[in-house]
């Protein structure tokens, strides 16, 4: 049995973890928070997760039958600061975008969007 177990040093794969893109868990708490208040006063209905090298979304519906309502994402790479975190429309418009998420999301009249 032991003949099927070895030890990996250094392994290359692991080399690519860091590559992994996705939002850090302080990020996602800030978005989910978000999702739960607005579930709970009835105004978003489901979400959805997109993922790319260059950018992740995460897609808010009112509806799970109809296109989102909104998207907000980070970019990996932006070409300035101003627009690492954009809220868009269903269309791929940009409504709002700033450096810092926090702020960004507190400072969202979802109601008016």
């Amino acid at each position: 049995m032991s003949n099927n177990l070895r030890l990996v040093i250094n392994n290359v794969r692991n080399k690519n973890l860091n590559k992994r893109y996705f939002f850090e868990k302080d990020e996602l708490k800030i978005i989910l928070d978000l999702y739960a208040e607005m579930v709970s006063q009835g105004s978003w209905k489901d979400y959805g997760l997109s993922i790319s090298s260059r950018q992740i979304g995460f897609s808010v519906f009112k509806n799970a039958t109809e296109n989102a309502l909104y998207k907000i994402c980070k970019n990996f790479k932006p070409k300035n600061k101003n627009l690492k975190y954009l809220i868009t429309d269903t269309n791929g418009k940009i409504l709002k975008n700033s450096f810092d998420l926090n702020v960004l999301l507190k400072n969202t009249n979802w109601k008016k969007l």
